[in-house]
Order: structure tokens, then C-alpha cells, then sequence
């Protein structure tokens, strides 16, 4: 697995109430799987503010699939993808997600995977 470092600027405060500021390089990997272990709903999205949901469940479905597939090409760990998984099954009717499955192994889904 290709590990690609970032960085995160931490801020913390002194016992004196003074700021102190770092930057760190962090292994993207981890802060993924981090965010999939703290993982409780969806959280917003800015693509989609309004209340009706459905384009982002089906973009998240979409995503979830379009990762495994890039992933799974070039032998890689797809792990990361579990979180547009998480996403689409928080917030997607199971009904419609049974639908596009079903769709996918039919070769009849409308998106493109």
C-alpha cells in the first residue's frame, strides 16, 4: 500500500493561555482509518447543503464503487473506499442500494462504475 504523508497543523494552548502552533506530517493512511474507526453518520457534505439527501447517497454509492475498482486495478489496499461504504449505507434506503446491486451484477446500473 502507497502511504502518503500530510501535514497537520496542531494548535495548543500553554498553561499560561499562550497559543503554540506545530506542523506534523501525518501518514494519510492512518487519519483515514482513524476517521473510519470514529465514524458515526454522515457528516455534511458541501456538495449537497439542503435537506434531500439523494444525490449524495447515490454519489457516495457511485464513489464507493468507482474506488474499489480503481483500487482493485492496481492491487491496491481498498480500505479507504469503506468510507464512501459507510456514507451510502447511513443514508441510502436499503431498498434502493438492494436495486442498484442488483443492477451492477444485471449489467443494467445506470451510473458509471
Amino acid at each position: 500500500m502507497t502511504h502518503f504523508p500530510t501535514f497537520a497543523s496542531l494548535t495548543e494552548r500553554t498553561s499560561e493561555g499562550k497559543e503554540t502552533h506545530s506542523i506534523s506530517t501525518v501518514n494519510m493512511a492512518d487519519v483515514i482509518e482513524s476517521k473510519i474507526k470514529n465514524y458515526r453518520t454522515a457528516p455534511f457534505d458541501s456538495r449537497f447543503p439542503n435537506t434531500n439527501q439523494t444525490r449524495n447517497c447515490f454519489q457516495n454509492y457511485l464513489d464507493f464503487h468507482r474506488c474499489n475498482k480503481a483500487l482493485s486495478a492496481k492491487d491496491q489496499d481498498t480500505t479507504p473506499c469503506d468510507w464512501y461504504q459507510r456514507v451510502y449505507k447511513s443514508i441510502c434506503p436499503s431498498v434502493w442500494v438492494n436495486n442498484w446491486d442488483e443492477g451492477i451484477e444485471e449489467g443494467s446500473f445506470a451510473g458509471r462504475v
